[in-house]
């Protein structure tokens, strides 16, 4: 499962980073089309957005992998032993949930609605329905992430992978 993992850790940054040098070159190429033609792009700020909404849900399944979101390291940091496996327990528990409910099943459902209805954007004239699939697809990230990070806390392995001292 390990090398799983590093593997979606691998994929997830690349597509980040490609996704990230794209944006800026599309930014780049809206602030030339505008200032120095003078005649904007009609196409770039819909596209950098939609890139943006990529970009920040993978950024957070990509964060949650990496066990790098705030709420974790701000509650866990100070206890030690069974009460920072209860509460990485508690935590990741709360992530999987939410994940699950809310980003699997409801931006599943955004999807399909969106694809059903063939609801298209203004000028890239994409299915949104392709633009909301990244909340279903982080969704799904972070639910692995979650499911490795329970097994991770009940072995008691800590937040940072290392070995717990066996005196929980």
């Amino acid at each position: 499962m390990k090398t799983l993992r590093l593997a979606l850790d691998r994929l997830l940054g690349s597509v980040i980073c490609v996704l990230m040098a794209a944006m800026v070159l599309n930014v780049l190429w809206q602030v030339f089309t505008r200032f120095v033609l003078r005649h904007p792009s009609s196409f770039t700020e819909e596209l950098a957005r939609y890139m943006m909404i990529w970009v920040g849900l993978l950024g957070s399944a990509y964060a949650a992998g990496k066990k790098s979101h705030l709420a974790l390291d701000l509650i866990t940091a100070r206890l030690h032993g069974a009460r920072k496996r209860t509460s990485e327990l508690i935590i990741h528990s709360s992530v999987l949930l939410f994940s699950l409910a809310v980003l699997v099943a409801g931006g599943g459902r955004l999807v399909y609605i969106q694809l059903s209805l063939g609801q298209q954007s203004a000028a890239l004239q994409v299915k949104l329905g392709y633009v909301y699939l990244a909340v279903p697809l982080a969704g799904v990230f972070i639910v692995f992430y979650s499911v490795m990070a329970l097994l991770d806390a009940v072995r008691g392995e800590a937040l940072t992978g290392e070995q717990s001292s066996g005196l929980n």
